[in-house]
């Protein structure tokens, strides 16, 4: 898995890109959501746009970013699922808890 930052005002978009299966990403992740809060960005659009696989070890990542955002007073929206991805979150019933857009700007507006 490799991030990369886009910043859109108080609202940090954080493209991810490959797969996201645990182990390292874990901490990876971990590390970047920390950095995020540290530096005032509590609000933040996951773009899963370039991640073509996640496992169930991957899901943990992503509602232990969302736990560290809500505990930081912010939130944790996600945008452009690929139809696969999307699959996996439907089956673990992930899209209840999770505000998924279909586009960056539609989550990015939901912040208005």
């Amino acid at each position: 898995m490799k991030t990369s930052r886009n910043p859109q005002g108080r609202i940090m978009v954080l493209e991810l890109s490959g797969k996201i299966m645990g182990g390292p990403d874990h901490d990876k992740f971990k590390e970047e959501i920390k950095a995020l809060i540290d530096e005032g960005y509590k609000d933040v659009v996951l773009d899963l746009g370039g991640v073509p696989w996640i496992n169930s070890t991957g899901l943990g990542i992503l509602i232990s970013g969302y736990h560290s955002l809500r505990a930081a007073e912010g939130s944790m929206k996600i945008c452009a699922v690929k139809e696969r991805v999307l699959s996996i979150f439907y089956i673990s019933q992930l899209q209840n808890i999770f505000a998924v857009f279909p586009t960056r700007d539609e989550a990015l507006a939901s912040y208005e």
